[in-house]
This record gives C-alpha cells, structure tokens and sequence, in this order.
C-alpha cells in the first residue's frame, strides 16, 4: 500500500463522534426556544405542575424572565434560550415520550410520576420529586430510568412478558 493510501491512526480508529457544533448556534436555538417552550408549557399543564415546579425545571429564570418566554412563544415570537434550558426542555418531552409508550393513558404515567417508587434513584421518592428537583441531572435521571423501562429493566412485568416462553435449545439454530 502507497503512503498516499494508508490512513492515519487517528482517520482509522475514531472514537465516538462529536456533535456538530452548529446545532447550537444562535439561529438554530432561536428556531427551536419557542416551540420547544409551547410543548413544555402543554406537558407541564398535563402533569399539573405550579408555576415553581416549572420555574425549577427551566433551571429557575426569574419570574419577569418566564412570564415574558410564554408570552413571547404564546404569540410566535422570537427569543433564544441558551443551551441548557433546551436540554431540559428536551429531557421533558424524553419523559413524556417515555410515559406515553409505557402507560396505556396519560393519567397512568402522570400517576406513575407522582407516586413514590422504591428504585434506588428515587429513593421511596415519586419521580417527580426529582423531575422538579431545579438539577438537570435530576431531569435526566427519570428520562434515564425511563428509557432503560422502556428496554425492559426495572419494571414490573406487563401482560405481553407474561405470555412470553423462553427458547430451548433445540429452537436456535445456527447456520
């Protein structure tokens, strides 16, 4: 093989990629903050949070600063929200998605959020508790356990697991 052909240690073994940075440009935040804050605002009415559980999750901008967010994305208006407030804006909808595919209705995975549960993470605490905990760690957590519910660790056992037999070895086959 040529020089010219072989490729550089650093070419052949990449590590994991990097984001693209221009995800968090400006212009992309400012087209996202107003309608990721519309559907916070809709889950946040669903989930029956107060003003301070939803100041707590944005990372606690002061009260003037939140009010003029909603009017502004009530109205379609532009403003930009640094990336942090996104990110728990996102970890939001993740939890919401997560509810949404694990309960069979809106009101058992809001249930399921303000119940205490014993998983190490919570504590005997409901998930919510940690939700509204004002850390974003917090909010990452639940959508953490969520997603990992999702795949099948830490919940109970529903009525598809229940009809599931396991396979025997005369059942794999190799070819």
């Amino acid at each position: 093989m040529r020089n010219a052909q072989k490729k550089r240690p650093s070419e052949a073994a990449k590590g994991p990629q990097r984001l693209d940075n221009s995800r968090f440009a400006p212009a992309n935040r400012r087209r996202l903050s107003a309608p990721a804050l519309r559907t916070f605002l809709a889950i946040a009415d669903l989930w029956g949070l107060t003003e301070e559980q939803r100041l707590l999750i944005l990372g606690y901008p002061s009260r003037s600063t939140y009010h003029n967010w909603c009017k502004q994305a009530r109205e379609h208006g532009a403003f930009t929200f640094d990336v942090d407030v996104l990110t728990r804006i996102s970890a939001v909808l993740g939890i919401h998605q997560g509810l949404r595919i694990l309960f069979p209705t809106e009101q058992l995975g809001v249930a399921w959020l303000r119940t205490p549960h014993s998983a190490v993470v919570f504590g005997g605490r409901p998930p919510l508790d940690l939700v509204t905990s004002g850390s974003q760690d917090g909010l990452l957590s639940v959508r953490r356990f969520l997603d990992g519910a999702r795949g099948g660790l830490y919940m109970q056992p529903n009525t598809v697991d229940e009809a599931f037999k396991p396979y025997d070895d005369t059942e794999i086959v190799f070819r």
